[in-house]
C-alpha cells in the first residue's frame, strides 16, 4: 500500500493550492480519507476527512469554509482545495486512510496507511 501525497508549495496569503493524493494497492472506496497537517513544532492536527463511498465531508472549524475535500473512485485519489490560504495554514500536509469508528477518526491514530507528506508554504 502506498499514498502519494502532491501539490504543496509557496502561495501568497489569500492563494489557493490543490493537493492531492493517489494510493496503490488500496481502493479508496469503502474507507475514509482524511488530511492531517503538521507545523513545526506541533502536533499532527485533523483538517478534513471524507467518509466511505464519499458520503459526508468534516472539517476543522479553522478551515471550514476554505478547504474542500473530494475523492475520485476512478482514479483512487483523494483531493484538497484550499483557497484564502492564510499564515496559520502553512504545514506539511498529510493524506491518510483508514477505517476507523467515526468517533475516532478526528485523531492521526486512527489511521493505519499515512502519505508522505507535503509542504505548504504561505508567505508574501
Amino acid at each position: 500500500v502506498q499514498l502519494q501525497a502532491s501539490g504543496g508549495g509557496l502561495v501568497q496569503p489569500g492563494g489557493s493550492l490543490r493537493l492531492s493524493c493517489v494510493a496503490s494497492g488500496i481502493s479508496f472506496s469503502n474507507r475514509y480519507m482524511a488530511w492531517f497537517r503538521q507545523a513545526p513544532g506541533k502536533e499532527r492536527e485533523f483538517v478534513a476527512l471524507i467518509t466511505r463511498f464519499g458520503v459526508t465531508t468534516y472539517y476543522a472549524d479553522s478551515v471550514k469554509g476554505r478547504f474542500t475535500i473530494s475523492i475520485n473512485n476512478a482514479k483512487n485519489a483523494v483531493y484538497l482545495q484550499m483557497n484564502s490560504l492564510n499564515p496559520e495554514d502553512a504545514a506539511s500536509y498529510y493524506c491518510a486512510t483508514g477505517t476507523p469508528i467515526h468517533s475516532n477518526s478526528y485523531f492521526p491514530s486512527a489511521y493505519g496507511y499515512w502519505g508522505q507528506g507535503t509542504l505548504v508554504t504561505v508567505s508574501s
